[in-house]
């Protein structure tokens, strides 16, 4: 992911995410298909992921990361359930197999149960 993107998904600037990946020697690589060596593509592994869960957050903004609007949400999705174990992947497919997207919609309150 660009560090752009991490910063959309966690609520943290994307300065910030640059620092933590100098400061943290996260793994990267060079975006493809960009001149000039400078944009690059942050590996996202267990070691980013416990960091970014881990971090304090400054008092302003309180104890949620705030989501950006602007991602999109299959990219939001796909970013969370990369997040859950092996086994939490395995109920939540079982959930939406058994129960589908309105059973889901409906757990959560977001679907009225007509």
């Amino acid at each position: 992911m660009t560090p752009d993107e991490l910063a959309r998904l966690t609520g943290y600037s994307r300065q910030t995410i640059n620092k933590w990946v100098r400061k943290e020697g996260w793994t990267t690589s060079p975006k493809p298909g960009v001149q000039g060596g400078k944009a690059r593509l942050v590996h996202v592994n267990e070691q980013v992921r416990e960091y970014i869960r881990n971090a304090e957050r400054p008092e302003s903004q309180g104890e949620t990361p705030a989501l950006s609007g602007d991602a999109p949400l299959e990219v939001l999705l796909v970013t969370l359930a990369k997040e859950m174990t092996p086994v939490e992947q395995k109920q939540f497919t079982s959930l939406l197999l058994r129960e589908g997207i309105i059973g889901l919609l409906q757990r959560l309150g977001i679907r009225d149960s007509k």
